[in-house]
């Protein structure tokens, strides 16, 4: 019972058509004189099955926003749902267990763990939720194949370019089969060329069965893989823009 009571708790009126709705969002960091501004009152939505880039200078709050959507951070006022749920209203356990089925995430620094080979990487968020560790391998060998890399498995991350690190990063995000993708600057650490590679990936593989995908960048290069562009600053999203053109003018 108590279960489905923070079941229907967390459940926020949502237009079926978003993946995620905010509205009002605010976030804070410190208390008093200390006291630091990173969102202030964030409206956005993310259509299903779109792929929106967050773009503006650093520290006008991009990554807190993303973090806001993720559920890692919880915001001090508004509301944030995904997919109809506000991770701020669900207890932990119940948040942990949406994320974890719902969510997924790619870093700037791949956060790879060094000691391990790239299947065993990508099997990671499969192991944390008790998959049985054959069945997590075999699932983590199908998405690196997915990606481009089938034939590197076995590798260990040091072995790996640093495109090949994030092909793994990415098939990470992808083995549980998560409804949404948030990237936090996916092709500040490659060059161009596979910078491109690597947008070209996401919009062919992850972004299939009408998944949505976030994607933080300062990477005006690959800007025009978006379907439309947030532009925030001072903790606000001042526009959201179709194209890279519309964003010059």
């Amino acid at each position: 019972m108590t279960s489905t009571i923070q079941e229907y708790q967390s459940v926020i009126p949502h237009p079926p058509e978003l993946a995620v709705h905010c509205r009002g969002v605010t976030k804070s960091y410190g208390a008093g004189a200390a006291k630091v501004t990173a969102l202030r009152g964030i409206d956005l939505d993310v259509r299903t099955g779109e792929l929106l880039m967050l773009v503006g200078p650093s520290g006008c709050g991009k990554t807190t926003l993303i973090s806001c959507i993720a559920g890692i951070l919880d915001q001090d006022e508004g509301r944030c749902s995904v997919f109809g749920h506000d991770f701020k209203l669900m207890p932990q356990r119940e948040k942990t267990r949406l994320r974890g089925r719902t969510v997924g995430f790619v870093f700037q620094a791949f956060n790879l763990l060094p000691t391990l080979s790239a299947a065993e990487n990508v099997a990671v968020p499969l192991l944390i939720h008790q998959i049985p560790r054959a069945k997590a391998i075999a699932k983590a060998r199908e998405i690196l194949d997915r990606v481009g890399l089938g034939a590197r498995h076995g590798a260990m991350p040091s072995e790996l370019s640093g495109g090949q690190q994030q092909r793994v990063a990415i098939a990470r995000a992808l083995v549980h089969d998560p409804k949404i993708i948030v990237c936090d600057e996916p092709t500040s650490a490659l060059d161009h060329e596979t910078g491109h590679q690597i947008m070209e990936m996401l919009r062919s593989v992850a972004m299939r069965s009408g998944r949505s995908l976030v994607i933080v960048t300062h990477d005006a290069r690959i800007f025009e893989f978006a379907d439309r562009i947030a532009q925030m600053d001072d903790g606000t999203v001042q526009r959201v823009v179709d194209s890279a053109e519309e964003l010059n003018n």
